[in-house]
């Protein structure tokens, strides 16, 4: 679970969006609205990737679908071991000389 936002969606929807169309510095809007400069920078090229203004980062899309490969990359390494654990084990089983009961 990703960790929780600092500032708000709305804020940070209203922030970029002043960046966008008012053309002011994003030091300034950040300075106005009491965000960090930096914070607003990152949400900025975020939306620009988003637009496709951008293509030096993800969308958040691709970000998205990146994180849910690599989780689905672990779950199947982790049943690989697994796997490969159990089929060792019953290859020891089957290789095992068998005694028969004497009655």
């Amino acid at each position: 679970m990703p960790a929780p936002h600092k500032y708000p969606d709305e804020l940070r929807e209203r922030a970029v969006g002043e960046v966008r169309t008012t053309g002011r510095p994003i030091a300034h809007v950040a300075r106005d609205l009491g965000i960090h400069k930096e914070a607003l920078r990152g949400w900025v090229r975020q939306a620009e990737a988003d637009t496709g203004e951008r293509d030096d980062r993800l969308t958040t899309a691709e970000r998205e679908e990146l994180r849910r490969l690599r989780r689905e990359n672990v779950e199947s390494r982790r049943a690989n071991e697994i796997l490969k654990a159990a089929s060792a084990f019953f290859a020891a089983e089957l290789d095992r000389p068998r005694t028969r009961p004497t009655r």
